[in-house]
């Protein structure tokens, strides 16, 4: 059997992380069983559903490298949703039904306040037609055998029929609900493992029927705890976890990816360089059932452990001029993010605004300017600097290495100073220690 899985977004906001992981899980399982991973645009709700968030959830998979092997929409599906509802609808397992919200609404109030499952309770066999009204249709489950499945997260999962209502499937509008349209589609795409959230695990339950009453063998299926922030469960209202800001933010998508990868796993989180790399080590047995917490703080972290390591060909095409490959194996190491890389070009070639400097250390720098003049640049500067400073001043420390750094960049802290100094260059350098020592 060749896997093939799916992501299903409804194009009617922006991709949040919650659905970033779901799409790099279905990716990652794919992969490791050298399978196909498909793209389908829930896009039924032709109301909500906007051209211009279809293209933002391709440009957000392509920026992750998540590059489906196909893509269907279901907008283009219509006809073939048609012909599998008549089919059900003459086998009769689909039926019509015509009560408003406020009469469904009242009738749940009723059960409930009997102390009763409020399940929607069907009408006999020749029950009048309401004149002048459209009906909505519903899916009638088969109340004889329970519904049952092995989860691969969740384990063996088991539901009774009789306390589930016959789902909704289509508007009075005509307009078609989420359940019956996925699994036409996973039939058709031959869909061979469902991976999604835990939310959906009742709606699993209803689709499992709907596979069946089609003649098609079920997917394995795959619910994932949620994933939770400081805020709660993440949704698309919580822009501070979409693709936008992190872009924006510098964040490197492998390092996002490395972190959703093994969250609520008991594998250690581990940044890596490709999606092959991570999906080696992909496994749902390793998957917990509590919720997962997403800190946007671990992503950072991860982040700059990424640059520490990438080499100047991974990054040189988003690189400012002036950043060559030494310069990038010099900054690499002090960088959050990769953006980060161009407010280094004043202190490797440019000009610095004069750092204050404590009047103790003014003597320190003009003997340091003085003795890097006689130094032999071609070497190790930087050292032979602090040999002679060591022993004509008795510093040592950070009492000699703070000013020295403070005066040669303008900062306190940042890259070994070594190889940045041979970067900077030896008239910036004594020009530099010069003017702090006045």
């Amino acid at each position: 059997m060749t896997v093939v899985t799916r992501f299903a977004p409804s194009p009617t906001g922006r991709l949040h992380v919650g659905n970033i992981r779901t799409a790099l899980h279905n990716a990652l399982f794919a992969i490791r069983n050298g399978g196909r991973f498909l793209l389908r645009i829930d896009d039924t709700d032709l109301e909500r559903s906007r051209e211009e968030h279809v293209d933002a959830i391709r440009a957000d998979l392509a920026w992750l490298g998540l590059h489906p092997d196909a893509e269907a929409r279901q907008s283009e599906r219509f006809d073939l949703y048609e012909r599998q509802f008549d089919r059900l609808r003459e086998a009769g397992r689909v039926y019509a039904c015509y009560e408003t919200p406020d009469e469904l609404e009242l009738r749940r109030k009723v059960l409930l306040g009997r102390g009763l499952p409020p399940v929607y309770e069907r009408k006999p066999e020749g029950s009048p037609i309401p004149e002048g009204l459209a009906p909505h249709w519903r899916f009638r489950l088969d109340h004889d055998q329970p519904i049952e499945w092995d989860d691969l997260v969740r384990g063996h999962q088991k539901f009774d029929p009789k306390l589930i209502s016959d789902p909704v499937i289509r508007r009075a509008d005509g307009s078609w609900l989420y359940l019956l349209p996925s699994v036409i589609d996973d039939i058709d795409l031959g869909i061979t493992h469902i991976v999604r959230g835990e939310d959906h695990v009742s709606n699993s339950a209803v689709q499992l029927q709907m596979f069946a009453a089609l003649g098609a063998e079920p997917p394995h299926l795959t619910h994932e705890a949620l994933l939770v922030a400081a805020e709660g469960k993440l949704s698309k209202r919580l822009g501070s976890t979409g693709i936008d800001a992190m872009r924006s933010a510098g964040i490197e998508p492998m390092a996002l990816l490395s972190l959703l990868a093994r969250l609520g796993t008991s594998q250690p989180v581990e940044v890596k360089p490709a999606l092959g790399d991570l999906a080696e080590g992909f496994d749902f047995s390793t998957f917990g059932r509590a919720p997962a917490h997403f800190d946007l703080n671990d992503v950072e972290q991860l982040n700059a452990r990424l640059l520490h390591h990438l080499d100047y060909a991974d990054v040189a095409d988003r690189l400012p001029a002036g950043i060559g490959q030494a310069e990038w194996l010099v900054l690499r190491g002090n960088l959050g993010h990769l953006g980060e890389a161009a407010e280094w070009l004043p202190v490797i070639n440019g000009d610095i605004d004069p750092p204050e400097v404590v009047p103790d250390d003014k003597p320190l720098l003009a003997e340091a300017a003085n003795v890097a003049g006689e130094l032999d640049w071609g070497d190790d500067p930087w050292h032979a600097l602090a040999d002679r400073l060591k022993a004509s001043t008795g510093r040592k420390g950070r009492t000699l290495f703070h000013p020295l750094r403070l005066a040669l960049t303008g900062r306190d802290s940042g890259p070994e100073m070594g190889p940045l100094l041979k970067l900077i260059g030896k008239d910036r350098a004594l020009a530099r220690l010069d003017q702090s020592s006045r």
